[in-house]
């Protein structure tokens, strides 16, 4: 397993009356392609302005290899940062947007001159060194921000929602890219994004935040198929969030049936949010089900049908599946054991949705 490279320790800062991160601890390792990830306002930019010097905590250290480097200067630190608005020098051409650190940095005309062309091979756009950024597309844009970023050697790459003003075709071909540049590159990358699809696609390691908390560590499989809690599992893809209560170990009960599950360690008749994947959820003839449902609504996603049931038990499901069944059919309604997610309810409407004390400081 690689080494850490970035400690985050007992980190706090405000705005204000505003707390946004609360004693926060987290570390990356070297390597990894780390996405912070979570709604507006839950401090992932935050945090990544404070890796790259840009804030400076109230309370906590960062340390970069092991050194304390708090208080350095966002210049002084060997990473580079890449925003969401590509900042390119519209003055300027694709050649001296990229050359710009290096010049700063005093390195010889010969030296530019390669790491340019390096550059530029590197994120597909050989060729480009005399046109203007207004001449270039969103992507070509962005990819030359990249450029002028890695040009510098970072040991780390620092991602402020970069894709966001792309359009969708483009922002997926980027996503490629940079999975193919980390990979090839071997420096670490922090990316901060609110769309769980990028995260999922890109990441070896997801953070998932909310209200300046981290919810959940873990790989994108584990993030999805495991989540911690019912935050974690409605913002990670699509669920049926329900309230049950759990009989005892492996048997839980939703709208007064019982299904059998996998979960144990709840108290008997503890009332639980019961979490099923749309996907899990299977719909056959009536008789073959555990319950049964009529259709209400049916769209079209392109790979799977996305259907609505009102079931037999007064739940509401959601399923996708490539079958196609028409509104107002009847049906039968079925979940494996194994496709339940039981997690226990918070204790009142004021308490954290989990608690930070319960997160491993660090990336697993």
């Amino acid at each position: 397993m690689s080494k850490k490279l970035i400690e985050l320790k007992n980190i706090s800062k405000s705005f204000g009356d505003n707390l946004v991160l609360d004693e926060l601890n987290l570390y990356i390792r070297e390597n990894e392609f780390v996405t912070l990830l979570g709604p507006s306002g839950c401090g992932k930019t935050t945090i990544l302005r404070i890796i790259g010097g840009f804030e400076t905590p109230d309370i906590g250290n960062v340390f970069f290899d092991g050194v304390d480097i708090t208080k350095l200067p966002p210049n002084q630190r060997q990473l580079n940062t890449v925003f969401q608005k590509y900042a390119l020098f519209t003055h300027m051409t694709i050649a001296e947007n990229i050359a710009f650190g290096l010049k700063i940095k005093k390195k010889s005309d010969e030296y530019i001159k390669e790491k340019i062309k390096y550059a530029l091979e590197l994120v597909n756009l050989p060729g480009f060194e005399d046109r203007m950024p207004d001449s270039l597309s969103g992507g070509q844009q962005q990819r030359i921000a990249i450029a002028r970023a890695i040009v510098n050697e970072p040991k780390v790459l620092l991602l402020d929602e970069p894709l966001g003003a792309l359009d969708l075709k483009l922002r997926q071909e980027m996503q490629y890219e940079l999975i193919r540049l980390k990979n090839e590159l071997g420096i670490t990358f922090i990316y901060v994004t609110h769309d769980q699809e990028e995260a999922l696609t890109m990441s070896d390691t997801i953070v998932v935040m909310n209200q300046g908390y981290i919810q959940q560590i873990g790989t994108p499989e584990s993030i999805y198929n495991e989540p911690t809690n019912a935050f974690v599992a409605d913002f990670i893809g699509e669920s049926n969030i329900i309230d049950g209560i759990m009989l005892e170990d492996r048997l839980v009960s939703i709208g007064g049936q019982s299904f059998k599950c996998v979960d144990t360690g709840f108290e008997k008749n503890e009332p639980v949010d019961v979490v099923i994947r749309p996907e899990d959820v299977e719909l056959s003839a009536p008789e073959q089900g555990q319950t049964t449902g009529t259709v209400t609504s049916i769209i079209f996603k392109g790979v799977h049908y996305e259907i609505q049931i009102e079931s037999a038990i007064g739940i509401n499901f959601m399923a996708q599946t490539t079958q196609h069944f028409p509104v107002g059919a009847y049906v039968g309604i079925s979940v494996i054991p194994d496709n339940f997610q039981i997690m226990h309810k918070p204790q009142s409407e004021d308490e954290e949705i989990l608690n930070p004390d319960d997160i491993p400081a660090g990336t697993v």
